[in-house]
């Protein structure tokens, strides 16, 4: 079966939507597979370390991550 990897849709990713520009996606993954550099700046994911469980997804206010 393989890995599943988070993927970050930057056309629907908007960090204005997010508090003070910090990204909440990012705020929740414990592995910190998602990572933002200052705030109001995208988000980057480092797929290979996803574990899937999915809080990012839940968490983004523009529904602009994706696990697959």
């Amino acid at each position: 079966m393989p890995k599943k990897t988070v993927v970050v849709d930057y056309q629907a990713c908007d960090p204005n939507q997010c508090e003070n520009g910090i990204c909440a996606a990012a705020l929740v993954c414990e592995r910190k597979v998602l990572t933002q550099e200052a705030p109001y700046e995208m988000p980057d994911a480092k797929a290979s370390m996803c574990l899937s469980c999915s809080l990012c997804v839940l968490e983004c206010p523009k529904g602009a991550i994706h696990v697959q």
